[in-house]
């Protein structure tokens, strides 16, 4: 298991039904924060406004590994676990 992987599990929260769902999500998540000019700082986003496309679909898989949720009841534009970088 990779460093990231660790500290991604361990930073899991404990009403977390789907691990794997949640661990994939934190990590498109991760990799898809906005930079200084507010653009996804990942290179598969080319500089698109951020949030992406891959970070409102990972704040839907971050909702949707949570007992009681579904897919269809997460907001993609309200962040469900990370704050943008500052």
């Amino acid at each position: 298991m990779s460093e990231s992987s660790t500290t991604r599990a361990a930073a899991r929260p404990t009403e977390v039904t789907d691990p794997l769902l949640w661990d994939l999500s934190a990590a498109v998540a991760d990799a898809h924060q906005p930079d200084a000019e507010r653009a996804c700082a990942s290179p598969s986003c080319a500089g698109a406004a951020w949030p992406c496309a891959a970070w409102d679909t990972a704040q839907v898989g971050l909702s949707a590994a949570r007992p009681g949720s579904s897919a269809t009841d997460a907001s993609p534009t309200t962040p469900q676990r990370l704050a943008p970088a500052a």
